[in-house]
């Protein structure tokens, strides 16, 4: 499952509701819109950045925009004043909003390495996943999962992770948008080029690795991580003899099972001390009451939901409804908040979108 669906088709769109009829009939509801996405996508506010929810588990559900509510219809106006009332709320217009969806995978192994460390060879030697493989650096330009059998009971996730040079962190190379399918991983599997050395030493390689998964989120650098040194078919003897931890060829497999049997330990222990993903943002609902904003020399702005409610949901061409308003407003305390806050005659008060001009109460 991917994402890609939502590249060239974005919006998303829940049925609208249906009026009421004459003989006191209800409308109905419209149908809600169930979007569904692949385990491990984070939602966050395409403006803001802040993090909305984790859907990390399968069923994982969460509320994106809530629809508005239903009008009530001019029976429920009815009162000693009112007898035959001539209008009625249109309903509430349902949330709109932006939304970012990032992808990060879900595995148990994350290979971190150099362009061309040989993560591709060893996934696709020790799973089915087929990379791309070739001898330049950046083959990899997309991560894959590969899943490792051990035997009957035992099995992890595996994810080639493309390839990190320093600067990554800062968007150097294939930059930092494949990082974050890091933040998953439960152990770091860092892969040390022996064929490199030359250029590059082994130690070097893992300190510029390490400094930049540091750079990205320091956190990482707490998850359990084995160093394994790779390509020990093509390096000369004195590199291997150099190389004191684990050290694999995947063309020949030689080291490979050793390492797999130390993968396999790491994310058995990791797995029993895993953190809990992030929860969904919890929407508070806003403070009950009117607040009254100076905007201008005699120009006020009027906040509160249920003004801003009684403003949206009626017909403001209907001299019944504007009654209806202006009581409401004298129940809310609305004239008494103004004239506290300064207005005078002929102050400009907005609701919304609608502005009215102040007249003081007699």
């Amino acid at each position: 499952a991917s994402l890609l669906a939502f590249r060239d088709h974005p919006h998303r769109r829940a049925q609208d509701g249906v009026s009421g009829m004459g003989k006191d009939l209800h409308g109905r509801r419209g149908e809600e819109l169930v979007v569904k996405v692949p385990e491990g996508t984070v939602v966050k506010d395409l403006y803001s950045g802040e993090i909305l929810a984790d859907l990390a588990t399968h069923g994982s559900r969460w509320l994106a925009a809530q629809g508005g509510e239903g009008g009530r219809g001019n029976a429920r106006f009815l009162s000693n004043r009112r007898r035959a009332p001539k209008f009625a709320e249109q309903g509430e217009h349902g949330l709109e909003r932006w939304l970012k969806l990032e992808m990060k995978l879900m595995a148990d192994v994350a290979l971190v390495g150099f362009p061309n460390a040989g993560k591709s060879t060893f996934i696709s030697s020790v799973s089915a996943a087929k990379p791309k493989i070739a001898n330049y650096p950046f083959t990899t330009l997309e991560p894959h999962l590969g899943v490792v059998r051990l035997n009957n009971t035992t099995e992890f996730v595996i994810a080639d992770i493309p390839g990190i040079i320093e600067g990554a962190s800062q968007g150097k190379g294939l930059g930092d948008q494949f990082l974050r399918h890091i933040e998953r991983a439960r152990v770091l599997c860092v892969l040390i080029d022996l064929v490199s050395m030359e250029e590059i030493s082994p130690a070097d390689q893992e300190e510029i690795l390490l400094r930049e998964l540091k750079a990205y989120q320091p956190e990482l650098l707490d998850r359990p991580r084995l160093i394994v040194a790779t390509k020990t078919d093509s390096a000369t003897p004195e590199a291997i003899a150099a190389w004191n931890g684990p050290k694999i060829s995947a063309v020949t497999g030689d080291g490979v099972r050793d390492v797999l049997n130390k993968l396999a330990v790491l994310v058995a222990e990791a797995r029993t001390t895993e953190p809990a993903p992030i929860g969904p943002v919890t929407f508070r609902p806003e403070p009950q009451g009117t607040r009254v904003e100076r905007i201008g020399s005699n120009e006020f702005r009027l906040h509160g939901r249920d003004i801003e409610r009684s403003i949206a949901l009626n017909d403001l061409t209907n001299a019944d409804a504007l009654n209806y308003i202006d009581d409401r407003m004298s129940r809310l305390g609305i004239p008494r908040l103004l004239a506290r806050a300064g207005a005078t005659e002929g102050a400009i008060v907005w609701i919304g979108t609608f502005s009215f001009d102040y007249t003081p109460e007699q």
